[in-house]
């Protein structure tokens, strides 16, 4: 799961979003420095990623990856799966897209100052390219693989996953919608909703 899915996945609640969206950004070590709230999100999206990792649905589409992405292929189903997300949005949210971001967006320019330092420095121009809303598209989804390419400390294939998505979309799509309603009661559960 990436930026989306972790957003929605955050139980409607500022502080667990917040703590979803900073996980990646912190080190273990570091999670006493947050609130009650904070935390729970961030407990919250380790757990996402684990049983995102370990689903044999998930696992299904990261081995059609595999030939093209190669060890990145984990990472590319994340990437990918925001996407598709996004291509079946109304099937999981009665509100629309972009106003979903868009609250998402005041709620981390209104936190601000309790992010990492690597994304303070960050947020105003992610919230300018509209991040949420980046892989929601083909060409913004192309922006966001070229770059992943050029990050890379081994040699990658990631400008290839969208072809890989096209080939095989069908199957990416329905994997997708039998794995999510799975992520969806497993964040339920662990907000107590």
């Amino acid at each position: 799961m990436n930026y989306l899915a972790h957003a929605f996945l955050s139980c409607s609640n500022a502080d667990i979003l917040l703590g979803n969206f900073i996980a990646d950004y912190i080190n273990v070590k570091d999670d006493h420095e947050y609130s009650d709230g904070i935390r729970k999100g961030i407990e919250i999206h380790r757990k996402i990623d684990f049983y995102t990792d370990n689903h044999p649905i998930v696992r299904k589409g990261t081995k059609r990856l595999r030939p093209n992405q190669h060890k990145y292929a984990p990472v590319v189903i994340d990437i990918l799966y925001d996407y598709i997300l996004s291509a079946n949005w109304s099937r999981y949210s009665g509100e629309k897209l972009q106003d979903f971001a868009d609250g998402v967006y005041d709620i981390f320019l209104n936190n601000k100052s309790l992010m990492p330092s690597k994304l303070k420095e960050r947020i105003d121009h992610m919230i300018e390219d509209n991040f949420l809303l980046l892989y929601s598209s083909d060409q913004g989804l192309m922006k966001s693989l070229n770059y992943m390419d050029r990050r890379t400390k081994f040699p990658s294939n990631f400008s290839r996953a969208l072809n890989d998505l096209k080939e095989d979309w069908d199957l990416f799509n329905d994997e997708f919608n039998l794995f999510f309603p799975d992520v969806i009661k497993l964040v339920e559960n662990e907000c107590g909703c």
